[in-house]
């Protein structure tokens, strides 16, 4: 369960981009996160794996502060999270299993990991990765020659390779044409229902968000404006997420 008390987020700077948000979310839960550009949808994922750290509140992931965790215990903490990237983050000049393979290195001996030793098992939980996305047919082909959905998907095998209880994913399908987001969505939700892993999803494609989710929490100013059902997100609602704003720029 992750659990935000009162967290808020102020940068650097002085811009508060979290402003005392209270929200308990579930194992299992599928959730999209939706609102205007610098809204805090980005922000307000990136506190759960400590990408930011909250500076008011208390935020916690199966009962842990996530404030509390340092060094070995935060990174132990991390393999737990997968984090999907809207630009893929795959090395693109060597092959697709070799960039889900990746998700090992950080519990691999030195050695091992300097020159690229896998075991069998290892190996063959990358496979299955792929497979279960869709693309297993992909495993030798270098990751350039793939289509942006191809690659997302490449991204979400190494993620799964973790075995995450949760994935946070910032703008997952927003380079992605119609068809293909809706084709990388519906692997999320395949993998939420079957699983049981947690999804976090943040997303500009309001039409995606109510499909695919079960959840929608809309994000005004650094504020939680709305959190209830896809299903019950009414044009009022958007209004109040959004206020005058662009949907299509969000």
């Amino acid at each position: 369960m992750i659990q935000f008390e009162n967290v808020g987020k102020r940068y650097p700077n002085g811009f508060q981009g979290l402003k005392n948000v209270n929200l308990k979310i579930e194992q299992g839960e599928f959730v999209a996160i939706i609102g205007l550009s610098g809204a805090g949808k980005s922000t307000l994922l990136r506190t759960v794996n400590r990408m930011h750290d909250v500076t008011e509140g208390k935020l916690t992931v199966d009962g842990v502060d996530v404030m509390t965790l340092q060094g070995k215990s935060l990174r132990q903490f991390r393999r737990k999270i997968g984090m999907i990237f809207q630009s893929f983050n795959l090395i693109t000049r060597t092959t697709v299993i070799k960039n889900v393979l990746t998700a090992f290195v950080p519990d691999m001996p030195w050695f091992r990991s300097t020159f690229g030793i896998y075991t069998k098992e290892e190996k063959m939980k990358a496979l299955e990765c792929l497979d279960k996305v869709g693309i297993l047919d992909k495993a030798f082909v270098r990751a350039d020659q793939l289509s942006g959905g191809q690659q997302q998907r490449v991204a979400l095998a190494r993620t799964l390779a973790q075995n995450p209880k949760i994935i946070l994913a910032d703008e997952p399908v927003a380079s992605l044409d119609p068809i293909t987001a809706k084709s990388v969505m519906g692997d999320f939700k395949r993998i939420n229902e079957e699983d049981n892993i947690t999804i976090l999803i943040n997303i500009h494609h309001i039409d995606l968000a109510l499909q695919y989710a079960t959840r929608v929490i809309g994000i005004r100013a650094g504020e939680v404006v709305y959190d209830g059902p896809a299903s019950e997100v009414t044009e009022e609602v958007l209004e109040k997420v959004y206020q005058g704003g662009n949907k299509e720029e969000a």
